[in-house]
């Protein structure tokens, strides 16, 4: 048997989730409070990576002891997540914890991941969102943001994303198809919502995406152009790759 744990983090003081040698990072940490509760050092594989800013709220990881594919503690799994809370840093925090078999991976039995970003849409910038969101030069209305609806819409489906990522891990990986089974664009208060569901993304895909709604709002691409440009596979075809402090994995489906 092996833990699979429900993790939440802000991504502000971090290189990202996955161990790196030029900063600290998400799983460095985890590490860290994995081997102070069990006495031993632990492999932690999470269900993906994220950049370098990137938050999250409902990331999973499996821990097993170093070398093998189990786990044995006399720790009860209920207060696992209070033990590793007591050790981990405040800006990344254990919800829950359970076994699973040995034979789980955390990131290749994922069935499908969603993400949230958000847009801050107040007239004046909000100190208490720094680094929380993608803070907009001036506010958008309603028309733009219905318009940034119909163009979130049209990303739904099975498609050809090669444009929708820029060069980084998986610019060696030749298939970019992915499916996306669901998006949305909310307005709560001063905040812009969008919301994406797919069976996996391309690097920096979710920002791509969210630079391209921004376009839109900005009426420098139309909602009903978003099909055609996907086809082409020029990524200069879409919006910029907004800031990563907007983005949050927001649930993990397997």
């Amino acid at each position: 048997m092996k833990i699979l744990l429900k993790i939440a983090y802000l991504g502000t003081a971090y290189c990202g989730y996955q161990v790196q040698p030029n900063g600290v990072t998400v799983q460095e940490k985890l590490n860290e409070a994995a081997r102070s509760i069990f006495g031993f050092d632990c492999d932690i594989v999470g269900c993906s990576r994220t950049d370098s800013g990137v938050h999250a709220r409902g990331f999973c990881a499996t821990v097993t002891r170093r070398g093998t594919d189990e786990l044995t503690t006399a720790i009860p799994i209920e207060n696992i997540p209070r033990a590793m809370n007591a050790v981990l840093p405040p800006d990344i925090s254990v919800l829950c914890a359970e076994w699973r078999n040995a034979d789980f991976h955390a990131r290749y039995d994922v069935i499908s991941k969603e993400y949230e970003y958000l847009f801050y849409n107040g007239s004046a910038r909000d100190p208490f969102l720094l680094d929380r969101a993608w803070q907009l030069k001036k506010p958008l209305a309603d028309q733009a943001i219905d318009a940034m609806r119909r163009a979130a819409a049209a990303f739904v489906g099975e498609h050809d994303f090669s444009a929708l990522r820029d060069g980084g891990f998986d610019t060696d990986e030749k298939d970019a198809t992915r499916r996306v089974f669901s998006t949305s664009v909310e307005k709560k208060g001063e905040l812009i919502c969008f919301r994406v569901r797919a069976n996996g993304f391309l690097y920096h895909m979710v920002r791509i995406m969210a630079g391209t709604l921004y376009a839109v709002a900005c009426g420098s691409i139309l909602p009903e152009e978003i099909g055609g440009r996907l086809a082409a596979g020029a990524r200069g075809g879409f919006g910029v790759t907004a800031p990563a402090c907007g983005l949050y994995l927001d649930r993990v489906y397997y």
